[in-house]
């Protein structure tokens, strides 16, 4: 029990240090960074003269919850993925005496993995030196949100399963019948209840028929004819219409950071294709076409 205890020590300790290499947060200072770096080359566990490193922990780890960070920091899973690490490492030993790693599919794949791997980081290093700046951000962001004209609706609507249904809803509003009240009686939809209010909506975020029928209407106006979608078939009354309000930029600043950066890691790509020699075998590619 006194190891375990003291080998999820370890691990935390190499866990937060993998964690903080990866954020954008200050790195440790330089004593505990220098401590931190000699404790992963150290074998946290050796099995059979094999060590598994505090890298290879900090390795595996983030791997495998790079969607569940937080969960590196549970000493039950890291314990757990010790355990799996020394699994690991027995079922490769035996692989190995069985000549398995001599199998030419089986360095393929491993080729394959190497390059996987160091390509990741290639791309990983590009990006850490090549960051999208304040400039493109802001052009960005002015392509994106400030150059687009256009509109904003607030409308309500009432769902209904037949076109008979909407036209008598229809004949109701003409003759003074409330809106509201009407949808949250006869609307199917989950809007019903609050008296068919959508809200403010672009019409990109509707069906084409919705969308459409809202565009042509004038505020204080509802559509005289059933419009009808893949729900069903809607009454719809527009009640204001805006230009349409572009997010904060620090909004969406993360989502156009992101944007920007697959940007750079595309021309980054294109650039080492367009300098590369690339030989195609043109025999085994054209059998493969056609399916031998």
């Amino acid at each position: 029990m006194n190891k375990r205890f003291a080998l999820t020590g370890i691990a935390l300790s190499l866990g937060l240090l993998a964690a903080c290499g990866q954020s954008n947060s200050s790195p440790p200072a330089p004593d505990t960074q220098a401590k931190a770096k000699a404790a992963a080359k150290e074998a946290l566990v050796t099995v059979d003269q094999t060590p598994i490193t505090g890298e290879m922990f900090a390795f595996y780890i983030n791997e495998k919850f790079q969607k569940a960070p937080r969960l590196r920091r549970n000493p039950k899973v890291q314990n757990q993925a010790i355990n799996e690490l020394i699994n690991l490492v027995l079922l490769a030993r035996e692989a190995e005496k069985q000549g398995l790693d001599k199998r030419s599919a089986v360095q393929a794949a491993l080729a394959v993995q190497r390059m996987q791997l160091l390509s990741r980081l290639a791309l990983q290093e590009y990006a850490k030196k090549h960051p999208a700046t304040e400039a493109e951000i802001d052009k960005a962001y002015k392509a994106r949100y400030l150059n687009r004209p256009g509109e904003e609706y607030k409308a309500r609507h009432i769902l209904v399963k037949t076109e008979d249904e909407a036209k008598e809803i229809i004949a109701q509003l003409k003759k003074g019948a409330d809106f509201a009240t009407l949808a949250k009686e006869k609307s199917t939809g989950p809007s019903g209840k609050k008296g068919g209010d959508l809200g403010w909506f672009d019409a990109a975020q509707m069906v084409k028929p919705f969308s459409a029928a809202v565009a042509k209407l004038e505020p204080g106006h509802f559509t005289e004819t059933p419009v009808k979608t893949q729900f069903g078939w809607h009454v719809i009354l527009l009640e204001q219409k805006r230009a349409k309000q572009p997010p904060k930029r620090e909004a969406v600043e993360v989502s156009l950071k992101e944007q920007i950066l697959r940007r750079h890691l595309s021309e980054y790509v294109r650039e080492l294709a367009r300098t590369a020699k690339v030989e195609v075998n043109k025999k085994f590619m054209n059998k493969k076409a056609q399916g031998e």
